[in-house]
């Protein structure tokens, strides 16, 4: 299939036709065909056939049934056209939940957004008359394999372009499936890869409402865990559901689904499987953006234009074979799971799951629980939000405050009178990180390096040896490059020596050894520039401060290099590795056994920094008893709090 070049706001699939697999004629499907069935009610009977409603659409065949109503194709026999014409009865629809849909869709006016034409009603129903698309639903499609990787990412541009345009006009969506997702077999000059329908209980942002307050309205396993609990739905919940059904087009499994309502519901707001664990052929960054757009937490999900974004981008970078992803329902449980990983794994879509759980006997289900629960207690182990590696508003708050307080800091005390009052400078610094994490960080180290450039070259140096590592190594999470400053804060109030601790809460050990070895390499700049004994001094090879910071060569032959052959080196990388190894000492599986391994721990670490003083011949670390102790009970509380969170 050779794709058409993508436009600036849709992404379209080539005149000629869209997928290989629609050459069958006859397959004309009304947009609001399948509708999400939440209530127990008995869908209204179709009208007679040659019925003339609304005095210009008359009635020709049923084209299929929803919750609500019942749709037709008409002909309007004013304009001699071809339309959809759902009819939902007035006993069906006491709250007019109907008409409000036509409010809703009145709105919007979007090639991937099917047009509702009018709408009206007499003594027996309500009509929306909309567009005709002639194709099939996404739901279809994905069920037959019909679809390449790269048909699923034209698609979900198109959707992306669509909810877009919804969200700006205040209409939320809160049903996107691929049921509710018509693909046309045809593109029409300016048109999308699909067309999104079925605003009927969507919510208008001005507090429009479609349904009744407390109403938990949409398909399960599709639906944001927020919407699932009642709670108030914005734009994310969306993006929530379209990422559900970019996951499943791109790997044949909606990992929400069960086998009943019961365990399904269970899934909702899961955290689930990286989606380059399943298809490790994917690009890197469109996994990422698809994993983002599922998060269990709305403020963590990316918006729709990154969504946006990231699909175009990946378009050419994926395989356009269409193939079926479906696979014996008979097969065991644990192989299918294996067999569909090891296929993804080498780029194969074909083994294919079609739902590995929906054929799962009570054992398996249970096998499934317990290793739920396993993994559960392995995050709850490790996890923290301390660091987190995508930062909703209260995380780059944080961050922003971090880096104001940090700036504000260096402003005062590292060289001549600053250009800017000192509350000026933190505070951009600060704005500056929460708004734009990494740019703002590198931006706020940039203009502290130019300002001390002209009459401190010197201490310029030392502080682009400080950060220079921190992107490095703490890629994946900008909140925390400020964090290592708080060595040195520690060591200001003698207390050093318990930094290990406060790295260790961090959820992956990288993340812990790099917050570890920072801190020890931090607190040893600022010790020489200071000349001030925080923690274990400075060798008497690194000379003052007045003797070098006028110059970059002096303060490499007599800061840099006296440091790096003394013990800071040393001292990064106990602190490393204590920080690493902190969560599998101290695991919460009893009080007692907490208490014993981070005593245990705090003081090989002590007596560890004790040795490291004694072989270069230092003296003893400022406040190494009572850093130990504080790291000790520090390194039990924290762990005791994120056990009953």
């Amino acid at each position: 299939m050779t794709p058409r070049a993508l436009g600036p706001s849709t992404c379209n699939f080539p005149a000629s036709g869209q997928f290989p697999a629609l050459a069958r004629k006859d397959r004309v499907l009304s947009t609001t065909k399948a509708e999400s069935v939440n209530h127990v009610r008995t869908p209204a009977p179709a009208a007679l056939a040659g019925e003339l409603v609304l005095d210009r659409y008359r009635l020709q065949r049923r084209l299929g049934a929803g919750g609500m109503g019942v749709v037709h194709l008409a002909r309007d026999e004013h304009l001699e056209r071809d339309v959809a014409v759902k009819r939902i009865a007035i006993e069906l629809d006491p709250d007019g939940r109907g008409e409000r849909e036509a409010l809703a869709a009145a709105r919007l006016s979007h090639p991937g957004i099917v047009a509702l034409y009018e709408s009206g009603r007499d003594d027996e129903a309500v009509y929306l008359v909309s567009e005709l698309v002639v194709g099939r639903t996404l739901a279809e499609l994905l069920r037959e394999g019909a679809l390449s990787d790269r048909d699923a990412l034209r698609i979900g541009v198109t959707l992306c372009d669509a909810l877009e345009h919804a969200h700006a006009r205040g209409v939320i969506h809160r049903d996107v499936k691929p049921s509710n997702v018509m693909c046309p077999d045809r593109i029409e000059e300016g048109g999308g890869a699909a067309k999104l329908t079925d605003f009927g209980i969507a919510r208008m942002a001005d507090g429009d409402v479609l349904t009744r307050t407390g109403d938990i309205i949409g398909t399960l396993a599709y639906m944001a865990p927020e919407q699932a609990r009642g709670k108030r739905v914005t734009g994310a919940a969306d993006v929530y559901a379209l990422g559900i059904v970019l996951y499943e087009a791109l790997t044949g499994v909606n990992p929400i689904r069960a086998g009943n309502p019961a365990a399904t519901a269970r899934r909702v707001g899961m955290r689930l499987p990286a989606l380059q664990r399943v298809r490790r052929d994917l690009p890197t960054q469109l996994c990422r953006v698809i994993d983002a757009a599922v998060a269990p937490d709305p403020d963590a999900r990316v918006s729709v234009g990154t969504l946006r974004r990231a699909l175009a981008g990946a378009v050419d970078l994926v395989d356009d074979d269409p193939g079926p992803i479906a696979a014996p329902r008979e097969r065991s449980l644990t192989a299918t799971r294996r067999a569909f990983v090891d296929a993804t794994r080498t780029g194969r879509r074909r083994l294919g799951v079609d739902d590995p759980f929906s054929g799962e006997t009570p054992a398996q289900r249970r096998a499934q629980d317990r290793a739920m629960r396993r993994r559960r207690a392995e995050a709850t182990r490790t996890g923290t939000v301390i660091v987190p590696e995508r930062l909703g508003p209260s995380d780059r708050m944080v961050a922003g405050m971090v880096a104001a307080a940090v700036v504000g800091t260096a402003l005062a005390s590292l060289g001549p009178e600053p250009p800017v009052a000192i509350s000026a400078g933190a505070f951009a610094a600060g704005i500056a990180v929460a708004l734009l994490p990494r740019a703002g960080w590198l931006l706020s180290v940039f203009a502290l390096v130019m300002w001390l450039s002209v009459e401190a070259p010197g201490i310029a140096l030392v502080l682009i040896v400080a950060a220079g590592p921190v992107p490095l190594v703490l890629a994946r999470q900008p909140g925390a490059w400020s964090w290592p400053a708080g060595a040195p804060l520690l060591g200001v109030a003698s207390l050093a020596g318990a930094w290990p601790a406060f790295a260790g809460q961090a959820a992956r050990w990288q993340t812990r050894a790099a917050l570890g070895a920072l801190g020890g390499w931090w607190l040893a700049l600022v010790e020489a520039m200071s000349s001030d004994r925080l923690f274990m001094g400075t060798s008497g090879d690194v000379q003052s401060r007045a003797g070098w910071e006028d110059s970059v060569i002096d303060t490499t032959r007599d800061a840099i290099v006296p440091l790096l052959s003394g013990g800071a080196v040393a001292l990064a990388a106990l602190w490393a590795v204590g920080a690493a190894l902190l969560p599998v000492l101290v695991r919460g599986r009893s009080a007692a056994v907490d208490v014993i391994a981070a005593a245990g721990w705090a003081a090989l670490l002590a007596g560890a920094t004790d040795a490291i003083a004694r072989a270069l011949a230092l003296s003893p670390p400022r406040g190494l008893v009572a850093g130990a102790i504080v790291a000790g009970l520090f390194a039990v509380a924290a762990r005791a709090v994120r056990g009953r969170a």
